[in-house]
């Protein structure tokens, strides 16, 4: 019987490879051997999750033939990676991609590190900061005085507490946008939000356009729903989208949705402007498409001068074109997985009724626990708190990067969480690698892209300041260090940091 669950295609997998740059060659650096070279590569895409484990791996002739080398080259880079037990074979069956005995699993977007692992290793894979206490402690504890009359109820709530839903449409309203609470759906966090809209409009093999580069879990979510992406590249620097090529992918790609993070984009941190809101709602009502708004980061802004456009739901305000999604995960803390939903009232009801089948309803203590925040001020003294906390680690960690890693380029943006950084034409692949042994983990720019893009790039987030963002500075430029020479095997171990 096959081991095998997936499949890779030569051109795919082709494709895969020559998106990643290779290493630089300086003086006295040799370049390893073509069998070699290709070995890394296939591992450094098992081990970042871009080829799965256990996905078949084209014959040899066939990969020999796609990327010009000969089959002997493929055939010696297969027999390398299943001697260190990334590849198993068998007659008949083929050969599928595997990890060796002990090490983890890759993951296909970014979850936290364990806390175990947190003393050796500085953690710049997620975007999200400790609780704003005391906040939580205090929005847990008015929840629970607010809990025995739902206790006494079944408590499901498939379009979340009423009293939740009617507090975020008046939220809502107050921003200019007119909100009935039928308009809201509350949902576990914003993946939550997503995965049922994904799968109440884009079936699977369904077109859905996205920005490029975009936020990687979500990229991954439409993936695994089977969605059909299609790229829209953002324009230079922190300028937000780019409206001609927009057009010209609803034109004609004609995608069933559209996703977007018009506030602090997540990964670069671009603000979208009025204009381009505007331009991109009329764009998306012209081509037939659903805009789905990403709005998770709006309430960070970083700079006090700094005038935030109107919502994208201001350009369409009866919720006809556009969905917005909305998270207290970034705003106030990623542990509180409650999300919602603003839309027209016929797709929230949609959206309710097909969630019978997935998870039922959100906890009702943490509906209260938001509900707390949002009625009694607290909010708003949170965010602001957290508003500090994100502006002085960004500060700290642009400062650090610029005096450890002086090529490396990037815009300093006004808001958000994520640093978006071009890494002086080194392998973002290779940067993660490296950085795993020398005990910063920090993720690649091609899991923000569709196809293999963006090697050039990691994303850093405003997750730590002060003494650990210099440290991990300093753990950067080892990684990039390591990767300038090409040294392979072991580093030495990181030292466990205490901030």
């Amino acid at each position: 019987m096959a081991q095998w669950t997936s499949a890779v295609g030569a051109a795919q997998l082709a494709r895969l490879l020559n998106s990643q740059q290779d290493r630089p060659t300086g003086p006295g650096t040799r370049r390893p051997p073509a069998y070699r070279a290709l070995a890394d590569g296939i591992r450094l895409l098992v081990l970042e999750g871009r080829v799965p484990v256990a996905a078949r791996l084209p014959a040899e002739r066939e990969l020999a033939l796609a990327l010009s080398v000969s089959r002997t080259t493929v055939a010696a880079a297969y027999e390398a990676m299943r001697t260190e037990g990334f590849l198993e074979s068998r007659r008949g069956a083929g050969s599928w991609t595997a990890v060796p005995a002990g090490n983890p699993l890759p993951a296909r977007g970014l979850e936290p590190l364990p806390p175990e692992a947190l003393g050796s290793m500085i953690d710049l894979g997620c975007a999200a900061l400790p609780a704003p206490e005391p906040w939580l402690t205090r929005a847990v504890q008015g929840a629970l005085e607010e809990l025995p009359p739902y206790a006494h109820t079944h408590g499901d709530y498939p379009a979340g507490l009423p009293a939740l839903r009617s507090m975020i449409a008046e939220r809502y309203t107050r921003r200019g946008i007119p909100t009935m609470p039928e308009q809201i759906m509350v949902t576990t966090g914003a993946m939550g939000a997503m995965d049922a809209i994904c799968h109440l409009f884009a079936g699977r093999g369904e077109r859905i356009a996205v920005e490029s580069p975009s936020y990687a879990n979500i990229l991954q979510l439409m993936r695994e729903a089977g969605a059909r992406l299609v790229p829209v590249a953002m324009s230079e620097g922190l300028r937000g989208w780019d409206l001609d090529r927009w057009r010209q992918v609803l034109r004609e790609a004609a995608p069933r949705l559209a996703y977007v993070v018009a506030d602090f984009h997540n990964p670069t941190g671009a603000l979208a402007d009025e204009d381009q809101r505007r331009r991109l709602v009329e764009a998306a009502r012209s081509a037939g498409t659903v805009l789905v708004v990403d709005e998770t980061m709006s309430e960070l802004y970083l700079e006090d001068d700094l005038e935030m456009p109107r919502p994208v739901s201001a350009f369409d305000p009866a919720g006809s074109s556009v969905i917005t999604v909305g998270s207290a995960s970034k705003a106030f803390w990623a542990g509180m997985r409650i999300g919602w939903v603003r839309a027209a009232p016929d797709v929230i009801r949609s959206l309710v009724a097909a969630r019978a089948y997935a998870d039922l309803g959100t906890p009702v203590l943490e509906q209260l626990a938001v509900h707390w925040l949002l009625s009694t001020g607290g909010w708003e003294q949170a965010v602001e708190l957290r508003r500090k906390q994100a502006r002085e680690n960004r500060d700290a960690l642009v400062a650090a990067v610029r005096a450890q890693l002086p090529s490396w380029e990037f815009s300093v943006p006004r808001g958000g969480l994520t640093l978006w950084v071009r890494t002086g034409g080194l392998s973002g692949s290779r940067l993660a690698e490296a950085g795993e042994r020398v005990g910063v983990r920090v993720p690649s720019g091609p899991r923000f892209g569709v196809d293999g893009a963006f090697e050039g790039y990691v994303r850093l987030p405003f997750t730590v300041g002060g003494a650990v963002a210099e440290e991990a500075a300093v753990r950067l430029a080892a990684a990039a260090h390591l990767v300038e020479t090409g040294v392979s095997g072991p580093a030495e171990a990181p030292r466990t940091f205490v901030a």
